[in-house]
């Protein structure tokens, strides 16, 4: 396994200032997120390391001969959009981009997108599963045409009021991955494993390793502490941030020990990333530098 960083979190750099940092600070790799030009409509996203609708083959040559001078590999091309949005224009606009991600993941000879599935958070899940099985086919033939794999990380997307009630990425528990892979049983469609989405929800975030292990592609490292005395006064029915916060790994209630011990067991080897959400180390840039340090220095006890 080798042990990266999800690029969101330096969202004032450019992609060198990127590649270098993640290179000073002892990263081996780097899932390089390319949102589209314009405003994020939530924090963490927004970010463009790499404009996946300019890029060309020069620009791809000198992204990966700059990676390579630094001895950084890009473990994939990340975008998190909402592909089942209700609104049909932003819907479109997402796939579009999405695609272009497939098309530039091709291009630079990475192989991988990360990325959700989206929902339409006002419908039910049997809803959500009938406009999947309209919707992503076409994105997983897409990829397939361009050798990509696709990975979808499993966050509810369920933060606040905003995403209420019924969150905004539907691919959240096993029970809807078997659904969908039973929908779609393409080896190009897996996931982008995160223990701490679990963690929030109550369940076991161990046991589907094994069960998904061919299904793993990509993998995150990032903690989630739950604070009991606020759940006990508000209930698993809440808005999920009212008893819970993103943490960096080892300052949450992950065991991480037990999560790659597990993703040893399944023979996993492939790319993982620190993924930094953490408020408490976001003062300053310093801080958030300072965040991405201790990340890698506590993981770094498992992942040599």
């Amino acid at each position: 396994m080798k042990l990266g960083l999800v690029s969101a979190i330096l969202d004032w750099m450019n992609f060198e200032e990127m590649i270098d940092t993640v290179s000073e600070l002892g990263y081996e790799c780097v899932e390089v997120a390319c949102w589209p030009d314009g405003k994020a409509e939530r924090r963490y996203a927004g970010v463009s390391h790499i404009d996946a609708e300019k890029l060309d083959e020069e620009k791809a040559a000198y992204i990966l001969d700059y990676c390579k001078k630094k001895h950084v590999e890009i473990s994939a091309l990340a975008f998190y959009p909402n592909t089942m949005d209700p609104d049909e224009e932003k819907r479109t606009a997402n796939i579009t981009h999405l695609k272009k991600v497939i098309e530039a993941s091709a291009m630079l000879g990475v192989g991988m997108v990360t990325t959700f599935i989206g929902r339409d958070q006002s419908k039910t899940v049997e809803e959500n599963l009938e406009l999947f099985e309209e919707i992503w086919p076409d994105i997983i033939r897409a990829a397939e045409d361009h050798k990509v794999k696709i990975a979808i990380e499993n966050c509810p997307m369920l933060f606040g009021k905003e995403q209420w009630p019924g969150g905004q990425n539907l691919a959240a528990t096993p029970n809807i991955w078997r659904k969908m892979f039973a929908k779609i049983p393409s080896d190009s469609f897996g996931l982008n494993y995160d223990p701490s989405h679990f963690i929030w929800q109550h369940m076991d975030y161990i046991k589907p390793i094994y069960e998904f292990k061919d299904r793993i592609f990509h993998v995150h490292y990032k903690d989630i502490k739950l604070f009991k005395e606020k759940l006990d006064d508000v209930g698993i029915l809440a808005y999920p941030l009212e008893f819970m916060a993103p943490k960096i790994p080892g300052l949450g209630d992950v065991d991480w020990g037990k999560y790659v011990s597990a993703l040893r067991d399944i023979g996993y080897d492939g790319y993982t990333c620190v993924e930094v959400e953490d408020k408490s180390f976001e003062k300053n840039r310093e801080d958030v530098i300072r965040s991405i340090v201790l990340s890698r220095r506590y993981m770094k006890q498992f992942v040599i």
